[in-house]
C-alpha cells in the first residue's frame, strides 16, 4: 500500500472529529484493524481503498496520496467559478486563499506587527515573480512595466526573499521574551487543526501533502 495512505486515511477521520471507534463502526471493521492500517502496520484490500473514498467523499487516488486534489462539493465549486476556468483551477485557488486565511490568523495570535510585515513581503516577492513570467512570456507587452531589469529579477528576488525569511527566522533571538511569548499561543496539531478551522483545515492539509510530494520528488 502507498506509504502516504495511512497518513491520509488518519487526517480524514480527525477532520471529521471521529474517534477510531466510531470510524471503525462505519468503516465496517474492528477498532483494532483500523489502528493498523492508520499505522501503516497491515495493508487494506481495495473495498476497503473504495470504502474508506465513499465515507471520506474523496478520490481513491487522494487517498493513495496520487493526487492533492479531493472530492469537493459542486455546490462550493460553482460559488467560486469564475468563468471560463478548469474546476481543478479552481479547487486550487481555494487551497491558497484557505491556507492563507489559516496563516494570517495564526500571525495575529503572535501580534509581532514586523513578523506579519516581513512574511507578507516574503509572500509577496513570489507573486511578483509568478505575476511577472506570465506578464514577460508575451513580447508584445509593455516593458517599461517592470523597473527591475529582465535579466536580473530572477536573481534579486531569490536574493530578497532569502534575506526576508533569514530576518523571520533571526526574530526569536531579537525581539526577546515578549515575541516567543506570541508564540506560545500558535499552539497547533492534526488534532486541534479540523476543530478550530473547520473549512480552512482540509485546504491546508491538501496544500501541505502537495508541497512535501513535490520536495520529495526533488530529493530522490
Amino acid at each position: 500500500m502507498n506509504s502516504s495512505f495511512p497518513r491520509i486515511i488518519t487526517l480524514l477521520r480527525k477532520e471529521k472529529n471521529l474517534s477510531q471507534k466510531e470510524a471503525a463502526l462505519e468503516l465496517g471493521v474492528s477498532q483494532a484493524l483500523l489502528s493498523h492500517y492508520e499505522k501503516g502496520a497491515r495493508e487494506c484490500g481495495l473495498d476497503f481503498v473504495v470504502k474508506a473514498a465513499d465515507f471520506y467523499n474523496v478520490s481513491c487516488d487522494y487517498l493513495l496520496g496520487r493526487t492533492a486534489e479531493r472530492s469537493f462539493d459542486e455546490a462550493e465549486i460553482d460559488d467560486a467559478k469564475p468563468r471560463g476556468k478548469a474546476a481543478g483551477d479552481i479547487i486550487n485557488r481555494r487551497l491558497m486563499y484557505n491556507s492563507m486565511n489559516v496563516i494570517y490568523d495564526q500571525l495575529e495570535r503572535v501580534g509581532n506587527r514586523r513578523l506579519t510585515r516581513t512574511l507578507t513581503s516574503y509572500m509577496m516577492i513570489g507573486i511578483y515573480k509568478a505575476f511577472r513570467f506570465l506578464y514577460t512570456a508575451n513580447q508584445e507587452n509593455p516593458k517599461e512595466f517592470f523597473t527591475i531589469p529582465q535579466n536580473r529579477y530572477i536573481g534579486y528576488s531569490d536574493a530578497v526573499q532569502k534575506k526576508l525569511f533569514t530576518d523571520i527566522e533571526a526574530m526569536t533571538d531579537t525581539d526577546g521574551e515578549e515575541y516567543a511569548e506570541g508564540f506560545n499561543r500558535v499552539r497547533l496539531s492534526p488534532d486541534t487543526l479540523p476543530k478550530e478551522y473547520p473549512k480552512e483545515a482540509p485546504a491546508l492539509f491538501n496544500v501541505i501533502q502537495l508541497a512535501e510530494s513535490s520536495i520529495n520528488k526533488f530529493r530522490r
